[in-house]
């Protein structure tokens, strides 16, 4: 799904257009278009200016989203808004102006004008920490060349299949010790009759353990022992770190950072805090293993281990070189910061929705059981079996998306519902409202894992816009593959050894921090096959 400018003729991709010829809308109506003065004019096309919108004062519009707490319920509000004004609009919030489009039409239009460096919307909070304590940026907060020659490296050792076999035997060892110990806690404190026990918990906790330890393991090569009686405290700070920094974010993105510095703002003070904790963390994983691998690199094989043992993300990077110890450090930190909550919380709704759509649970439970037996004890082998495993991930992240926009500015201007959008123009693809959108899909609000396998036929080009959760191409999320193989393995061993079922069926109410989850973790019953 990498795609660096090879998805079709560069004069669509990259902006080089014919002085005349034909103009594609996002609609698919074929209209006479030309060049003039630089921008494309299309017949009948409307202006930007005439594009709906919630209001020209962004300082109105933001002292509104404070008194009526739209923060929280960002998602719904989007929701809200297309369906009073149709599927585009603007916003302006503060300091922040952008386009908001919901249809895989108008998203496909989009994406063909990323060019070669797709930009999008810089976190300008998480920014201004960086250069406030001399910290290098990783790529998520890079753009440009910059960002294209540390993301190539990066790739090799989280995106490419050569580096998901090296990492898969970690994830599925975690996921294993994660039942292992649900085991332990429902035999101490699970009820049961006729010998049949059952446990009802919110897994919440577990689950934040589970997603640092995975992702710690894949990152350092080695265990940190969060699944023991008593996991450290310098585990928990963290994990608090994170969940204090995503939800301290969203309000600062509307405001000057370096503002609220000056003023020393308690809300600048805490997201700052929640980042040095972080990065404290962070600092100190990175120097063990470095120590540790200082020591074994000479024993080194050409496959990226040292003395027979993977020596993690961390290890590969530091071992070929081609990034600079201070580059390898921010990029682990991010890796390590945006790997805990983004794959706890959609497990937390897999578990819910499979806990109250028993027929769906069993189905996939068929097919991963007879794709493990047959796989021999090889992860991969029975992932690959197991396609409703992964449209059980696709339909968690359709209904509730990890992040609820992708952002891109185009390199070139762009028509999209017939209105003029230029160059340089934030353009946000509102995931949430998409995914439950009756015009993009049937029975939207059906948890149906089996309509990806139905669909993996389509050949419609905005058919591969309906799923957006980790973004799209070359800036796609940098850890999609070890989130993807994490959520799978995990629910793979638990649907072997438990049955799920939940006390309420009742929807969730959810809220936007950084990310979308539930504002009351829901309680999961877990009974022992």
């Amino acid at each position: 799904m990498l795609e660096f400018g090879s998805r079709g003729s560069r004069n669509v991709f990259f902006g080089v257009a014919p002085q005349k010829g034909l103009c594609v809308t996002a609609a698919g109506t074929v209209v006479h278009g030309k060049l003039e003065g630089g921008k494309r004019v299309v017949k009948g096309m409307r202006s930007f200016e005439e594009i709906p919108h919630t209001g020209r004062n962004g300082w109105l519009n933001l002292l509104k989203f404070w008194r009526e707490n739209r923060f929280q319920q960002l998602h719904k509000h989007m929701e809200r808004t297309f369906n009073t004004l149709g599927p585009i609009y603007r916003e302006k919030l503060g300091t922040l102006s952008s386009v908001n489009i919901m249809l895989p039409s108008d998203v496909s239009e989009l994406f063909k004008s990323e060019g070669l460096h797709p930009r999008r919307m810089t976190l300008q909070p998480w920014a201004t920490h960086r250069e406030i304590r001399n910290h290098s940026k990783g790529i998520f907060l890079k753009n440009g060349e910059e960002w294209r020659a540390d993301r190539l490296q990066l790739n090799k050792e989280v995106m490419m299949s050569a580096a998901v076999k090296r990492f898969l035997p970690l994830l599925d060892e975690v996921a294993k010790d994660f039942c292992r110990m649900l085991q332990t806690r429902m035999e101490k404190e699970g009820r049961g009759e006729e010998g049949k026990c059952v446990l009802t918990i919110d897994p919440s906790p577990d689950l934040f353990r589970f997603a640092l330890e995975a992702s710690c393991h894949v990152l350092y090569g080695e265990r940190i022992g969060l699944f023991s009686s008593s996991p450290s405290l310098e585990s928990q700070k963290f994990i608090w770190a994170v969940e204090r920094m995503l939800t301290t974010t969203p309000p600062l993105l509307y405001l000057p950072p370096r503002l609220l510095l000056r003023m020393g703002a308690p809300l600048w003070t805490q997201h700052a805090t929640a980042w040095d904790h972080i990065f404290s963390h962070a600092e100190a994983r990175i120097q063990r293993g470095y120590q540790r691998l200082s020591t074994s690199l000479g024993r080194a094989s050409p496959t990226g281990t040292a003395g027979g043992h993977y020596t993690g993300v961390l290890g590969q990077l530091m071992e070929k070189g081609q990034l600079s110890l201070d580059l390898i450090k921010a990029n682990i930190t991010e890796l390590m910061a945006g790997g805990v909550d983004t794959t706890a919380v959609p497990l937390q709704f897999a578990l819910f929705e499979l806990g109250r759509n028993p027929e769906v649970q069993e189905s996939v439970r068929q097919q991963v059981r007879a794709s493990w037996a047959q796989a021999g004890g090889d992860p991969q082998k029975a992932l690959q079996g197991a396609p409703l495993l992964k449209g059980t991930i696709k339909e968690v992240l359709r209904l509730y998306p990890v992040g609820i926009t992708v952002q891109r500015y185009p390199v070139r201007d762009i028509v999209l519902q017939n209105y003029h959008i230029p160059a340089g123009t934030l353009v946000q693809a509102c995931i949430y409202p998409m995914g439950r959108s009756e015009k993009v899909f049937e029975d939207p609000l059906h948890f149906d894992p089996s309509r990806w396998s139905r669909e993996e036929g389509q050949r419609a080009e905005a058919a591969g816009f309906r799923s957006l959760a980790f973004g799209f191409g070359a800036r796609q999320c940098v850890g999609r593959r070890i989130a993807e193989n994490e959520m799978q393995l995990l629910l793979m061993h638990i649907l072997l050894s438990f049955h799920l079922s939940v006390p309420s069926s009742e929807d969730l109410n959810t809220t936007v921090t950084l990310i979308l989850q539930p504002e009351t973790p829901p309680r999961i019953t877990f009974s022992k096959l």
